[in-house]
């Protein structure tokens, strides 16, 4: 179960992404890297999982010109990273790009493209100019990256299990807006628990400020993860 709860490192600064990671290395199986880490220092962020013997999720949300894509997803897969993420809507061509590229380099790295922020709502949308709701884009945009060659999605609670049913028990889903029982939403909008997003089939649940603001961290992950044990529990 542990291989399936990824701990997002948001901490400003190295040295305090390897305190917080070393708390509950023994807890959890993923270490997420994301921008504020990785700008502030570069490689050696993406470093950590090995040094810790963790997996290492590299969350960078690649969106730009197909050949600048596909340089950074050889360059991501020399630095050790098993997940990389890239956004749907930088179109097929992008994706198409970035998967041969993943493939050819044959370090292992799995792409994950990013959907719907779970910060976004449907006013959100509609602000960009997208009519369609939420999980109809998400829906959309997970078809387009599946059909380029893409081998998961990040997708909020809300439409894991639509994707799920969608595009079968092959694709990796990536859950982040998971809110264990007592946690605040804070900035997410479309957010749920870590058994409900199993039970629809996530692959992987993403937590950060749960675990990284508990007074106990190691603690809080183990919550989570018995949250998660109970996801399939039989009743009594």
């Amino acid at each position: 179960m542990r291989d399936q709860l990824a701990f997002a490192l948001d901490y400003p600064s190295l040295a305090e992404a390897e305190v917080g990671a070393e708390r509950v290395r023994d807890v959890v199986g993923v270490l997420k890297v994301g921008l504020e880490l990785f700008i502030a220092e570069g490689p050696a962020a993406a470093r950590l999982g090995a040094r810790l013997g963790t997996k290492l999720f590299l969350d960078l949300k690649l969106h730009d010109i197909p050949e600048t894509v596909e340089r950074a997803v050889a360059t991501a897969g020399q630095l050790g990273a098993g997940l990389l993420t890239l956004h749907a809507a930088g179109g097929a061509r992008m994706l198409e790009v970035a998967a041969a590229r993943a493939a050819r380099e044959n370090t292992g790295l799995k792409l994950l493209a990013v959907t719907v922020l779970t910060s976004l709502d449907a006013a959100d949308l509609a602000a960009t100019g997208v009519s369609a709701t939420p999980a109809e884009h998400a829906l959309r945009l997970a078809k387009l990256a599946r059909a380029s060659g893409i081998h998961g999605l990040v997708c909020s609670p809300s439409e894991v299990r639509a994707l799920r049913s969608a595009l079968g028990a092959e694709a990796i889903l990536v859950t982040p807006g998971i809110r264990p029982a007592g946690a605040a939403a804070g900035d997410q909008k479309r957010v749920g628990s870590p058994a409900s997003a199993l039970r629809d089939g996530s692959s992987l649940l993403v937590v950060g400020r749960p675990i990284r603001d508990a007074a106990d961290p190691a603690a809080a992950a183990r919550s989570i993860l018995a949250e998660m044990s109970g996801a399939f529990a039989s009743p009594s």
